[in-house]
């Protein structure tokens, strides 16, 4: 693809930018409307006027191997930021387990960006990851849990999510192949659902992902 770009500034290109300067570029990434009338979407400057599908297909190129799956029983507001911070992340898949509606409020449109797959129950949930061959990492403060610094995670997994409150399903918890905890040093027992996905995923990253 080319990658010509007016090279807008920090500042500019974080609240948008306007139609593109100059002599309009070639190149099927780009969103002849966009072009025209701007781009003020919430994408990196690399994808400014780019059409979605050729985000979505430039991001297929490089996602990383660990996926996201968050139990959804409660409807749980917090769905949405997972799914922002796994395509932060650039996260290979998010899984929705349970109900199969949930709020999109808060994953600020990112979801057009991330696939998405829905499973009915986790018995469905741990069967497709069975067929992939990949490890189910639970994350919850339970007792014989892990604690993050220590624990090794496998280059290709899926992180594995509970609701704000009740945390994982007893069932989710006996399907994983390892359960981790997120340390945590002052009074409160848990840390927000979404807070704690966006560290899971970066510990991850630390582990795993090259700059």
């Amino acid at each position: 693809m080319d990658d010509a770009k007016p090279n807008p500034s920090h500042e500019l290109s974080t609240h948008g930018v306007g139609p593109w300067p100059g002599e309009l570029p070639e190149g099927a990434q780009y969103d002849r409307e966009l072009l025209k009338l701007g781009d003020t979407r919430n994408v990196i400057d690399r994808y400014r006027y780019w059409t979605m599908e050729a985000i979505v297909a430039d991001l297929d190129g490089r996602r990383h191997p660990f996926s996201v799956a968050i139990e959804n029983w409660q409807h749980d507001m917090n769905i949405g930021s997972i799914v922002r911070s796994a395509n932060a992340f650039a996260a290979d898949t998010v899984h929705i387990i349970g109900r199969k509606r949930w709020n999109k409020r808060g994953a600020m449109v990112t979801d057009r960006y991330q696939h998405v797959i829905h499973h009915a129950t986790v018995d469905e949930f741990v069967e497709w990851a069975k067929v992939k061959e990949l490890s189910i990492i639970a994350i919850d403060n339970v007792p014989g849990s892990v604690a993050i610094e220590s624990f090794d995670f496998p280059e290709s997994c899926i992180l594995l999510f509970g609701q704000e409150g009740p945390g994982l399903s007893d069932e989710a918890i006996q399907a994983a192949d390892a359960v981790v905890e997120i340390t945590q040093y002052g009074s409160t027992r848990s840390i927000n659902a979404s807070a704690a996905a966006a560290v899971a995923m970066h510990a991850w990253i630390v582990q795993h992902a090259s700059r």
